[in-house]
C-alpha cells in the first residue's frame, strides 16, 4: 500500500513488519504522555525533584540529548562551510537526529516548567543576566533552523518531487543550506556553551564553580567541545545500528572512518583542556572556596573512581582508539570507541547535573538523594519513542543514505 512513497531504487521492510516494530513503540509514547499529562495536570508533586533538588533526572537527559544533537550542526559545519564533501552521505541522517534531539528536549522542558501557557513570559519579560535566557532563544531559534533543514528531505519524497511547485521550492531551499547551516553553527555555539556555563557560575555549589576565561566559565567551552566530539559518534552509532536492524549498507565504511576520526580528534582537545581545568579546580579554585577537593569523593555513590571513569576509560581510551586507522577501518572496534565517546559525555552531564546537588554545600546539608519518579521516567520514555517512530517513518520514506541506492546496486 505504501510502496508508493518509498524512495525508488530501495527497499524497505513489508508494511506489515514496519507497523510490528512501529506499534510498541507508539505504545511507549502513550504511557509517556499520560505520565507527562499528570505531571501538567496535577504539577511538579508527581514527581521526585523539590525546591533543594530541582534538576533531575529530566535536565540531565535534555543535556545529554542535546550534546548528542550536537551532530546536526557540526556535521552541517564541516559540510556546508569547511566542505569536507565526505560527509555529504550522512547529512541528512545528522539532519533528523538533531531535529529529534531537539525537538524532544523543548517538549520535556514545557512539562518541567510545570506551566508551558507561560512559556512566553521568558521572551516578553527575559532575564537579561541568565544564561538560560540565551539558551532558550538559541534553542527556539535553532529548532525552527532544524525544520528548514527538514523540509527538503521531506519535499525529496517520490510522491512530493511530482509536484512542480514542491520541486522548485526544495531545490531553492536547498541553495540556501549554506547560510542555514553557519546560522545554525552559531546559535548551538552559544546555546552548547551556555548550558556548560550555567554550572560554571554557581558560586553557592564550589563542585561545579570554575574560573572564568574572559567572561565565561570554561566550563562553557568545555561544554562545547564535549558535545562536538559526541555528534559525529551519535551519528556514526545510529547510523550503523539502522545498517543491522535494515540488513542494508548505508554508507561506505570511509564515512564511518571519518566521523570517527573527527571525533577522536576532538575528543583529544577535549581532554587536554578538561585534565587542565581539572587540575586547576583541585589546587586553586575549591580549596580557595574552603572545600578541599577530596571532600568531593568521599561518599562511595561519588568516589574519586568517577572522575578516573570519565576522564580515562571513557575519555582517553575512545580517544587512543579513534586516532587509529586501524580501529576505524574496523567497524566493531569503531563503534565500541563511540559508544564509550557516548557513554563519557553521558557520565559528564550526569556528574554537573545530579552530583553536584547532591553534595552538601552547608555544614548542617544533608546529603541528598534522589531516585526519579516513574512519571519522570515515562516523560522520557516519550521522548526515546518519539525519537525513534520520527525516524522509523523518515527512513522509509525519505532519502536520508544518497549512497544507499548505488551500494545496492553494486552488491546486486
Amino acid at each position: 500500500m505504501d510502496e508508493r512513497f518509498i524512495p525508488r531504487g530501495v527497499q524497505r521492510a513489508p508494511f506489515w513488519r514496519f507497523m510490528a516494530w512501529i506499534i510498541p513503540w507508539f505504545g511507549v509514547l502513550l504511557w509517556g504522555l499520560y505520565g507527562a499529562s499528570l505531571c501538567l495536570y496535577e504539577g511538579l508533586n508527581q514527581t521526585n525533584m523539590d525546591n533543594r533538588f530541582a534538576f533531575g533526572l529530566w535536565i540531565y537527559l535534555d543535556l545529554t540529548v542535546i550534546a548528542f544533537g550536537a551532530g546536526a550542526f557540526f556535521t552541517g559545519f564541516l559540510l556546508y562551510i569547511m566542505k569536507r564533501r565526505e560527509l555529504q552521505p550522512v547529512i541528512n541522517t545528522a539532519v533528523v537526529l538533531g531535529l529529534i534531539c531537539y525537538s524532544s528536549a523543548i517538549m520535556v522542558l514545557m512539562v518541567d516548567v510545570g506551566q508551558p501557557l507561560r512559556a512566553w513570559f521568558t521572551f516578553w519579560h527575559p532575564n537579561t543576566h541568565s544564561m538560560l535566557t540565551e539558551v532558550t532563544f538559541c534553542l527556539t531559534c535553532y529548532i525552527v533552523v532544524l525544520i528548514i533543514e527538514y523540509a527538503p528531505l521531506v519535499l525529496k519524497n517520490r510522491q512530493f518531487r511530482n509536484i512542480p511547485r514542491f520541486l522548485v521550492f526544495e531545490f531553492e531551499l536547498h541553495k540556501l543550506m549554506p547560510v542555514f547551516a553557519a546560522i545554525g553553527a552559531f546559535l548551538s555555539f552559544f546555546h552548547q556553551g551556555s548550558l556548560g556555563g550555567l554550572y560554571g557560575v554557581l558560586r553557592g555549589r564550589p563542585f561545579a564553580f570554575r574560573e572564568e576565561l574572559g567572561i565565561w566559565p570554561t566550563t562553557f567551552f568545555l561544554f562545547v567541545l564535549s558535545a562536538m566530539a559526541a555528534g559525529p559518534s551519535f551519528v556514526l552509532v545510529i547510523t550503523r545500528l539502522v545498517e543491522r536492524l535494515s540488513a542494508k549498507r548505508l554508507v561506505r565504511q570511509n564515512v564511518f572512518a571519518t566521523l570517527g576520526k573527527i571525533s577522536g580528534m576532538l575528543l583529544t582537545i577535549y581532554l587536554g583542556l578538561k585534565s587542565v581545568d581539572t587540575l586547576v579546580w583541585i589546587n586553586g579554585t575549591s580549596p580557595s572556596a574552603g572545600f578541599p577537593a577530596f571532600e568531593y569523593y568521599q561518599r562511595a555513590s561519588f568516589g574519586t573512581w568517577i572522575l578516573f571513569a570519565e576522564i580515562v576509560p571513557f575519555g582517553l581510551v575512545p580517544a587512543l582508539m579513534l586516532l587509529n586507522a586501524k580501529v576505524r577501518n574496523h567497524t566493531p572496534l569503531l563503534v565500541t570507541a563511540a559508544l564509550l565517546v557516548l557513554a563519557g559525555v553521558t557520565l559528564n552531564r550526569f556528574v554537573l547535573t545530579i552530583q553536584t546537588l547532591s553534595l552538601p554545600t552547608l555544614t548542617f546539608d544533608p546529603f541528598l538523594t534522589y531516585v526519579p519518579s516513574w512519571q519522570e521516567v515515562a516523560t522520557f520514555a516519550a521522548v526515546i519513542a518519539y525519537g525513534v517512530l520520527l525516524y522509523s517513518i523518515s527512513f522509509r520514506y525519505l532519502p536520508l543514505f544518497p549512497q544507499e541506492r548505488e551500494i545496492a546496486r553494486i552488491e546486486r
